[in-house]
């Protein structure tokens, strides 16, 4: 893996350096581990069934937008303050709905503001938004993201770049292998940080299926 994207989320678990040259020594000489995939199926935006992969974090509902809005930017300032502006004036639009999930025949349904599906730790720029993530457990850890008032967001976001929002009275984490997501309206879909399309969508692991350099 050589990181050259905005947020460089995906290598953050892994210890994978930024810098190229240290990268590719990495892609080279490193030791091999393979992790667990994310197979997402979901409607895509002319409403055609759609099915992806992915291989850090996917999710449903807001942070599809944010996503979107970061990817719109110039992204001068680099990906966590593009992803961090993009998250406050998301945020400050966006209107919450009922959103039901099924994590493997569990079911929750209420206002949400997110639901994410995590095979690393990080996303958005570096928010270790899921710090117990572990992509070769052959499960998925799925943080439903409850109706956050603007205070809530304003005490709890900087807490994300250290992994210490949770626990949290607005939100819930669970774990399996197979997630199901659908609302009232269309929510948008994001898979490590491309929007390819909206709910209804089903998201179930695929173990151990990507062999990746890591360091030794």
């Amino acid at each position: 893996m050589i990181p050259r994207g905005t947020g460089w989320d995906f290598v953050r678990t892994y210890g994978i350096p930024r810098r190229f040259d240290d990268a590719v020594a990495i892609a080279l000489g490193g030791r091999s581990r393979e992790i667990d995939l994310g197979r997402a199926q979901y409607r895509g935006w002319d409403g055609a069934e759609r099915e992806s992969w992915f291989a850090n974090v996917a999710s449903a509902g807001m942070s599809g937008a944010i996503a979107k809005r970061a990817n719109e930017s110039s992204k001068a300032l680099g990906g966590k303050v593009s992803y961090l502006w993009a998250t406050v004036t998301v945020f400050a639009r966006w209107r919450n709905d009922q959103v039901s999930v099924t994590v493997d025949g569990e079911r929750r349904s209420g206002r949400m503001h997110d639901v994410v599906v995590a095979n690393g730790r990080y996303f958005g720029g570096g928010m270790m938004i899921c710090p117990e993530a572990d992509p070769d457990d052959g499960l998925l850890d799925v943080l439903l993201i409850g109706d956050l008032s603007k205070r809530d967001l304003l005490l709890t976001l900087p807490k994300t770049y250290r992994g210490r929002h949770l626990p949290h009275p607005k939100a819930e984490l669970l774990r399996g292998k197979a997630v199901e997501v659908d609302a009232a309206e269309p929510l948008p879909v994001e898979l490590d940080g491309e929007q390819p399309g909206t709910t209804p969508v089903r998201f179930d692991v695929v173990p151990r299926s990507l062999r990746l350099r890591v360091p030794a």
